[in-house]
């Protein structure tokens, strides 16, 4: 059975970013949004950013 909501992966972000599971489940929608919301100055690494690091770390 596939869950609609998606609360393990949730659950998983939260403990990555070092909130408990119990501090999860208290958590209010307005702070779980601000929680992992990507700020404008997160962006994906470019392919000149990804080559560079292939170059400097050839392993």
């Amino acid at each position: 059975m596939t869950e609609a909501t998606g609360w393990a992966a949730m659950l998983r972000t939260a403990v990555s970013l070092g909130v408990s599971p119990e501090g999860f489940w208290r958590l209010s929608l307005k702070e779980w949004r601000m929680l992992t919301a990507r700020g404008p100055e997160v962006t994906p690494m470019g392919r000149g950013e990804v080559e560079a690091l292939m170059r400097a770390w050839p392993d």
